[in-house]
């Protein structure tokens, strides 16, 4: 597969946090008007079996109810967290792979897709194709 450079995407009007010599930049927003805007993001977790069913006797508690709880505060804060972004809640996969990487270093998260979002410039968005997680 050829490789695209980054000014080639851009000179496409397609990478809008890039400036003409490739480097990151903030898209100015100050011109347009407020929009609500709302984006769903989901990612799958695979872990050994063993570490699934040990799930419910974590000594730090309910790693999917942690992730749950994460997952709602870092949608308050991921702009804050990822450069250039709005916000989203796929954060709540680091919390799980966090709260069990004691049974299980090799936990891998995979699949992290944008869902669903509306508002901004390019409005609508829904996936309509389903994720199918490959096995190793």
């Amino acid at each position: 597969m050829k490789k695209r450079s980054v000014q080639s995407v851009e000179s496409q009007g397609k990478l809008s946090h890039y400036d003409k010599k490739g480097r990151a930049t903030m898209v100015d927003v100050s011109a347009k008007s407020d929009t609500r805007r709302t984006a769903e993001a989901s990612a799958f977790v695979r872990m050994k079996p063993e570490v699934l069913k040990a799930l419910p006797q974590n000594k730090k508690g309910s790693p999917l109810e942690v992730a749950r709880v994460a997952g709602i505060m870092a949608a308050k804060r991921t702009s804050d967290l990822i450069p250039m972004c709005h916000p989203l809640n796929s954060i709540a996969a680091l919390t799980v792979y966090d709260m069990c990487k004691a049974l299980d270093k090799g936990i891998e998260i995979r699949e992290v897709v944008l869902e669903r979002k509306s508002g901004g410039k390019s409005g609508e968005y829904r996936r309509t194709t389903k994720i199918v997680s490959r096995k190793k």
